[in-house]
């Protein structure tokens, strides 16, 4: 389907799921999933049209952010002697890439298969300097449906010289249809039992904190959202230390997902260090597909990624990526229902 100033959106189906996603931020704009009954319902929040993704009304829906996703303090690092400055656009701090991170640029298509295992390519060129980064650098992301339950990102990027790296999927999810409220009542359970406390401006403190007995611990069981979301000032919006979960094609378990009307489950695999669990905190009434109002909390994000502020951060995993090396980053994402889920 043609849009707007050739961005496109592209539809891949396999079985019962239906993904619809755009070279523009190489952009998740919807996924149709069976609830228990049989009732197909699409569970991520997004837009009819690619325009307002374009005109920038989309609090980062769907897109792939970077070249370094999360906040990077005070919008500076300094690699190798050389001090870089980037866009403050999440003041005091550099969000998701700048003023135009990898989300608000229409993206190459390098490849589309309609094989067994629908799939599309995307890449992108990001020049040497691009929002203050060092290094140009080759990005390439990979949609495929390996499954009738299953959507799979592949993402890989190749510096010419030493970059910080870190890319991070950002779909807003409501396993009860994107239309459905808020997403209080759906159950996580997380993989981890860390994470990396924020000091002031939502920059962690360097801190790798445990979770047990806190508002932060979903390690054991599923935990409803909203049982103690009160505790946490302002909402989820922290990192988890991931890699304890089972490992299953070289990703490991990171997360799932239950909802109890629907039936839904989301379980999320990767191979990243850390994940970002938010809870729409800041979403105030964007109007968006069937005119939906999406208010505070009504969508998740599971953002797999490297920790936020790594490069400032020497006791953190590195996200800075060398000439020579390739940065990979691999999510899985499975649906059933309540079930049949394991």
């Amino acid at each position: 389907m043609a849009e707007a100033g050739g961005a496109d959106v592209f539809e891949l189906r396999n079985g019962s799921l239906t993904v619809k996603v755009s070279n523009w931020g190489a952009t998740i704009t919807s996924l149709l999933v069976p609830d228990a009954h049989g009732k197909v319902a699409d569970v991520v929040l997004g837009f009819e049209t690619i325009e307002p993704y374009i005109e920038g009304a989309a609090p980062y829906f769907g897109c792939i952010v970077g070249r370094v996703a999360n906040r990077i303090k005070d919008g500076k690092f300094t690699l190798d002697g050389v001090d870089y400055s980037l866009p403050i656009n999440n003041p005091p701090n550099s969000l998701h890439g700048g003023r135009r991170g990898f989300d608000k640029v229409l993206w190459e298509v390098l490849e589309r298969a309609d094989a067994e295992i629908p799939s599309i390519t995307f890449r992108y060129f990001s020049r040497d300097g691009e929002e203050g980064y060092p290094g140009d650098v080759v990005v390439t992301a990979k949609y495929s449906l390996p499954s009738s339950t299953a959507l799979r990102l592949d993402m890989v990027a190749v510096p010419t010289k030493a970059t910080p790296i870190s890319l991070a999927q950002h779909t807003y999810w409501n396993l009860a249809g994107h239309d459905a409220g808020d997403v209080l009542d759906h159950s996580v359970r997380i993989w981890a039992s860390n994470m990396t406390p924020l000091g002031d401006h939502s920059i962690p403190t360097g801190v790798i904190a445990p979770v047990r007995g806190t508002p932060f611990d979903f390690t054991a069981e599923e935990k409803k959202i909203g049982s103690r979301i009160d505790l946490v000032p302002g909402g989820y919006d922290h990192n988890f230390v991931l890699g304890e979960g089972e490992e299953k094609e070289g990703l490991r378990r990171a997360a799932r997902v239950r909802e109890p009307r629907s039936k839904r489950v989301l379980e999320l695999w990767t191979d990243a260090p850390g994940m970002q669990f938010y809870t729409g905190n800041f979403l105030g009434g964007v109007v968006g597909k069937g005119g939906a109002v999406y208010g505070k909390h009504a969508g998740l994000c599971l953002e797999t990624q490297g920790f936020p502020n790594a490069v400032n951060q020497p006791n953190f995993p590195t996200v800075v990526v060398h000439p020579g090396d390739e940065y990979r980053h691999s999510m899985l994402f499975e649906f059933s229902t309540q079930s049949n889920a394991s």
